[in-house]
Formats: structure tokens, sequence, C-alpha cells
């Protein structure tokens, strides 16, 4: 197993509909809540290229317009699968898809209003950047 060094930079996609729906996924990486798509960003990668490229391989779905929500440091966590140092660049995206194709990394999706979403098992972090995002809305 590959000791980290560094905390590793991630960015996380908060993927709005042409409805306003929100874009909620499962993955066995962090097991038992929803969360959003997103991953880490690679060497000479802006946030929001990363942002992109990991929507679109994770979902299928291309993304615009990103609106930064706020970063959040992980460390070491109880929630993901194993123990690691992130630190999470979280952004609003819209989408024109509908049909979502999810990659290996996730098990499962749905599209819930964004208030509803905040009465689903969401790990931490998604539930505080949903919370800060709806207070950016009014």
């Amino acid at each position: 197993m590959r000791v980290q060094r560094f905390p590793e930079p991630t960015v996380g996609a908060f993927i709005f509909n042409r409805q306003g729906d929100l874009l909620l996924v499962t993955s066995p990486k962090w097991p038992g809540v929803y969360t959003v798509p997103g991953g880490h960003v690679e060497v000479g990668e802006r946030l929001e290229e990363a942002l992109a490229r990991e929507a679109l391989e994770e979902t299928g779905l291309h993304v615009r317009e990103p609106v930064f929500i706020c970063f959040q440091e992980f460390v070491f966590g109880a929630g993901f699968w194993k123990k690691r140092h992130f630190i999470f660049f979280d952004y609003a995206v819209q989408t024109e898809d509908e049909d979502v194709r999810l990659n290996e990394e996730l098990d499962g999706y749905l599209w819930v209003k964004p208030r509803q979403a905040l009465d689903l098992p969401l790990d931490e972090y998604t539930r505080y950047a949903l919370e800060r995002w709806l207070a950016m809305q009014g």
C-alpha cells in the first residue's frame, strides 16, 4: 500500500439538471451515505478542468458554469473507506444531459430537489457544502 505523503486535492461536483434537481450518488468508498461525484486533481490540471473531467468520467455528464461553493479539509475521517487526507474543492455545475452513466466507482444515483436532499443520509462534507450552496441561493 502506498503511504500518503501529502494531502490530496480533490473536486466535488454538485450537478444540477434543467429542473434544478441535484445528482447524488452512492459509492463503496463512502458506504451507507449519498455523496456527489468527484475525484483527484491531476498534476498540471486546473480545478475546473478536473471538475469537468471527473464529472464526465464518473457520470457521463457534461457540465458547465462552475460556481465555487467552498473548500473543506478531510483529515483521516471515518466516513471514507481508507485513511486519507483530502482537501475538497466543491463546485455547483449545470448539465443539459439527462442520461447518467456511472463508472465502476459509483453504484447508484438519484436526482433530488436540493432541500429534500438534506433529509437523506449524506456524508457530512456533502451536507456542509449543500447547506452552504443553499445559503448562497438565499
